[in-house]
C-alpha cells in the first residue's frame, strides 16, 4: 500500500501502525543501532510505482525505515513524500546488480553505487528482523 505522507494524517498513521506496528522507541532504536537507511538512488521501479517518481530526468531518492512488523519505503517526488508500507510477511529482497525490494506486486530497484554499499549493513539488519518476525509464526509439521 502506498500512501501520500506529505502532510501528517491521522488516518495514514493508523493504517501504518496497524500494518507494520508503531515506530521503535528511542531506546529500541539505540539497541538496534539505527532504524533508518541512508538515502539510495532509485534505478528502476515496477510500472505501478512509476507515478510516484519524478517525470523529468531528476534523480529519484528513497530510504527505508524499520518497524516492528515491517518496513516503510519512503519515496520523494519533488515536494511530495510517499510511503510504501510493507509487512515482513510480504517482503522479499533480491541482490543482483544493485538491490531490490519486492512486495504486493511491486518492486523498487536501487542503483549499485556508493550509497547502496553504505546501506549493506542496513539490508542485513532488515533480513535479521524479518527472520525474527518469521520465527514467531514457525509452524511444525
Amino acid at each position: 500500500m502506498v500512501l501520500n505522507t506529505t502532510h501528517s494524517n491521522k488516518d495514514n498513521k493508523k493504517i501504518i501502525n496497524k500494518m507494520v506496528g508503531t515506530a521503535f522507541s528511542f531506546i529500541q532504536s539505540l539497541k538496534l543501532k539505527g532504524i533508518g537507511s541512508k538515502r539510495m538512488v532509485v534505478d528502476n521501479v515496477s510500472p505501478n510505482l512509476r507515478l510516484f517518481l519524478n517525470k523529468v530526468s531528476d534523480i529519484n531518492y528513497s530510504n527505508i525505515e524499520l518497524r516492528p512488523k515491517g518496513v516503510l519505503v519512503h519515496i520523494t517526488k519533488g515536494h511530495q513524500n510517499f510511503t510504501w508500507v510493507i509487512p515482513y510477511y510480504q517482503l522479499v529482497l533480491y541482490k543482483s546488480d544493485g538491490s531490490s525490494i519486492h512486495a504486493q506486486g511491486r518492486f523498487i530497484h536501487f542503483k549499485n553505487n556508493k550509497m547502496l554499499k553504505e546501506n549493506k549493513l542496513f539490508f542485513d539488519k532488515i533480513l535479521n528482523e524479518k527472520i525474527k518476525f518469521d520465527e514467531h509464526y514457525n509452524f511444525q509439521t
